[in-house]
């Protein structure tokens, strides 16, 4: 493996997500294998304008594996979004030897910082790092695992009650623009129906459905609610199904408790997976890529290939959740 490098940068952008400080420490135990510093930038690319990073050293990421959230810190910067504030960013890397860049982040972090690779020439690798899971180019982002299991302990818990007092609940899950925390959340919380599309036809089918069900018997219900681009949709949808089905209906919005809260194994290997191979990435040359995961293999794919791209809803995994609650 050549080296050319000796100091690269690691910051997080955009929401936070479980498994963030395990991919942080990844990063930091590889470059240090390799013989390279490694600074930690805070608050991403805020952080990265002023200025606001130091050497990490070995007590700086100690104990941090298991903790959800960003040592770090994160931000949404517009500043970063100007070639002003780029350029800004830019004359802080050089001054600090900053040879190469680790951005763990979504879609708009990547964005930025193939922008700024692009006209700095500073080689950058970005690492999928979001809940929504809908980054195309990688089987899973960091994240998306914990926010599953955090969304599928709320839906057992509300069971409880559901079973109890004999009632209908909606459970509202984020996930932004995709419905992967629903479907999953809903498949594996034994969900009596999703709503992944809040359209009319949607609204329609889960009426006769539930009509169905409690003609037959059944005594309660969990409908599990994609936000989409609606935080709050599953009021109108509550208030739409009980005016027309003539009985009470529950909500429960999710909403940020599914961000924090210690990362699964599964979130935390992938995050040291594609930390590490960031790492070896940038010694080994490479620039303007995204670094994922594929049927277990890790791939490197360019930064201009996945954003603005979305990661569509398997139709197998639709069609599973439509046979098995029936």
């Amino acid at each position: 493996m050549r080296l050319t490098m000796q100091r690269i940068g690691v910051l997080t952008s955009g929401g936070d997500a479980p498994g963030m400080n395990a991919c942080i420490r990844a990063v930091y135990r590889a470059g240090t294998r390799y013989g390279l510093e490694v600074y930690g930038i805070k608050n991403g690319y805020a952080g990265l304008i002023a200025g606001d990073m130091k050497k990490l050293e070995r007590l700086d990421i100690a104990n941090i594996i298991h903790l959800g959230g960003t040592v770090l810190g994160t931000s949404r910067c517009e500043e970063f979004k100007t070639l002003e504030g780029r350029e800004k960013a830019e004359i802080k890397l050089r001054e600090r030897g900053i040879q190469g860049l680790v951005i763990i982040g979504g879609d708009g972090s990547f964005r930025g910082g193939n922008l700024l690779s692009l006209e700095t020439g500073i080689p950058i690798i970005t690492i999928p790092g979001t809940i929504d899971n809908d980054i195309p180019g990688t089987d899973f982002s960091i994240g998306f695992d914990t926010a599953v299991n955090i969304a599928l302990e709320a839906i057992d818990r509300i069971r409880d009650t559901a079973i109890s007092h004999g009632r209908l609940f909606f459970v509202e899950v984020m996930g932004h623009s995709s419905g992967f925390l629903a479907l999953e959340s809903g498949i594996a919380g034994g969900a009596e129906h999703l709503i992944l599309q809040n359209s009319k036809e949607e609204i329609d089918i889960l009426c006769e459905r539930l009509k169905d069900m409690f003609a037959r018997g059944k005594r309660h219900a969990i409908v599990v609610v994609a936000e989409r681009d609606r935080p709050g949709c599953s009021f109108d949808i509550s208030k739409t199904v009980s005016e027309r089905l003539s009985m009470d209906s529950w909500v429960c919005v999710l909403g940020h408790t599914q961000r924090g809260g210690s990362p699964t194994a599964r979130d935390r290997i992938l995050a040291a997976k594609l930390g590490v191979s960031a790492v070896i990435g940038l010694i080994e040359g490479r620039s303007g890529v995204m670094v994922g995961e594929l049927m277990r293999e890790v791939v490197y794919q360019p930064i201009s290939d996945v954003i603005g791209g979305r990661q569509d809803l398997d139709p197998r995994m639709t069609k599973l959740s439509k046979i098995i609650s029936n």
